[in-house]
């Protein structure tokens, strides 16, 4: 049925005009006299399915919708299936507003996390690269309040927290992890006296162990490292009597039985060998106690020397036994995103 001013059912909007009657007169019939086997609308040419005229049946002409899907009119006019495309730097999907009205505009804060002169931090956020809260950023009038929004720069989270520090410690031999020990031997809260800070320290080396460890008063980064769901890979120097054969590499590979179960190495490598030592590189997301040490005794190779060398993306560097250092923002957002913040 029309209506009075001549439209059809499904129609978008827009009156017959001469060129629809043409469509109709070839056709042999009025416009949208073909019914489309999908119960699609009409097309251009008045027909809605692929039998009667070849156009797709579930597609509308150009004034008119497909009612086969249940597709609305988009705006102007433009062609249901096809969403208009967001500008450049601009969301995908609808935001939730950030917009904290009397916080601090987002471009200051960054500035203040050291990514640069406020202009270059608004470029940072007219280029999209700016997530507040998991919510894309390109407006520079938003403000956030620092002290509860989580704010990631391409992928990767940024301190916005002053107070927290985080730092990397060249653990020597015979220092103990612990901030204190009840033994009176020498621990690692004697090597970072002068810092004001509460720290606590994040995982462990015995005794007897050297290398990096981290220490930071931010309870989130350090619960995060610590959990098992979040081990992350930590790299091993490892010095042995003897020349070791190479099928030692087959079985640190594939699991070494241990009495608390079975631990595989994710990479094995001989840095050197002489006639009575070797040198290999061990990575392993174990955190089980003396657990490199444990492995090579198990294959008949005590460990003369322990060097833990990198935990995830920190890298003990040429750290000075017993110094410490503090991240940078790049290493401290790289440690973040390893696991999962």
């Amino acid at each position: 049925m029309s209506s009075k001013d001549g439209r059809q059912p499904g129609d978008g909007g827009r009156g017959r005009s001469p060129r629809d009657g043409a469509g109709d007169a070839r056709r042999g019939g009025p416009r949208g006299g073909g019914a489309a086997r999908s119960g699609g609308a009409p097309g251009r040419g008045g027909s809605g399915s692929k039998g009667a005229s070849g156009a797709r049946g579930a597609s509308a002409g150009r004034g008119g919708q497909g009612a086969g899907r249940g597709t609305t009119p988009s705006r102007g006019g433009q062609q249901a299936g096809r969403p208009r495309r967001p500008g450049r730097g601009q969301p995908t999907e609808p935001q939730r507003d950030v917009h904290v009205e009397d916080g601090v505009r987002l471009q200051k804060v960054l500035a203040s996390a050291g990514l640069g002169s406020r202009r270059a931090c608004e470029e940072l956020i007219s280029q999209g690269r700016v997530e507040v809260d998991g919510v894309r950023v390109t407006e520079l009038g938003v403000r956030i309040d620092p002290e509860r929004a989580v704010v990631h720069v391409d992928g990767m989270r940024l301190q916005l927290d002053s107070s927290r520090v985080t730092l990397a410690l060249n653990k020597p031999r015979g220092v103990v992890s612990t901030m204190h020990d009840p033994d009176g031997r020498p621990s690692i809260a004697e090597l970072v006296a002068d810092r004001s800070e509460r720290l606590f320290h994040v995982g462990r080396l015995d005794a007897d162990s050297e290398g990096l460890l981290l220490l930071t008063n931010d309870g989130e980064l350090a619960n995060h490292l610590a959990h098992p769901s979040h081990e992350v890979a930590k790299t091993y120097l490892v010095t042995v009597r003897g020349k070791v054969p190479g099928n030692v590499a087959n079985k640190f590979l594939h699991g070494i039985e241990l009495e608390d179960g079975v631990v595989r190495a994710d990479a094995y490598r001989v840095v050197d060998q002489v006639a009575d030592q070797t040198m290999i590189e061990v990575v392993l997301h174990s955190g089980r106690n003396r657990v490199v040490r444990r492995m090579f005794e198990e294959v008949g190779f005590p460990v003369t020397r322990l060097v833990r060398t990198r935990i995830g993306p920190i890298a003990l560097g040429n750290l000075r036994p017993g110094t410490t250092r503090v991240l940078g923002r790049t290493e401290l957002g790289s440690l973040m995103a390893s696991v999962g913040l």
